[in-house]
This record gives C-alpha cells, structure tokens and sequence, in this order.
C-alpha cells in the first residue's frame, strides 16, 4: 500500500513539474522579451526576473523531491 501511494506522490509531482517546466518557458521568453526591449518597460524588469526565478527554484526543489522519492527503497 505504501509503495502504490508513494508511487501515486511520485507521479502528482512529476505532472507538476511539467506543467512548472511549460509555465518557466513561458516566463523565461517572456523575461528575454522583456530584455531585448530594454530599456523600454524597465520597471518591469526586477518583476518578472523575481518570477522567473521563483518558478525554477520551485522547479528545482521538485526534482529534488522526486530524486529523493526514487532512491529510497
């Protein structure tokens, strides 16, 4: 029983972490928009940075999640 829920927790986070992964492309070409529009909408800029980056820590602590998941027995 264990086994099915831990399996069940593995595969809801691997779903998030899809959908994290399109919504941080989506904001990652929307930071390099953002860049390459400088210095028009400067003010936006530490905003959109502070998503971005907020989004793939997220991601990144997810996949360490599930790393963890998988290695133990």
């Amino acid at each position: 029983m264990a086994q099915t829920e831990e399996s069940t927790n593995i595969e809801e986070l691997k779903k998030k972490i899809k959908r994290l992964n399109s919504k941080a492309g989506q904001m990652k070409m929307d930071l390099h928009d953002l860049a390459e529009g400088l210095p028009t909408d400067y003010e936006n800029l530490m905003g959109v940075a502070e998503a971005t980056y907020k989004i793939y820590c997220e991601l990144n602590e997810l996949k360490q999640q599930v790393k963890k998941m998988e290695a133990s027995p």
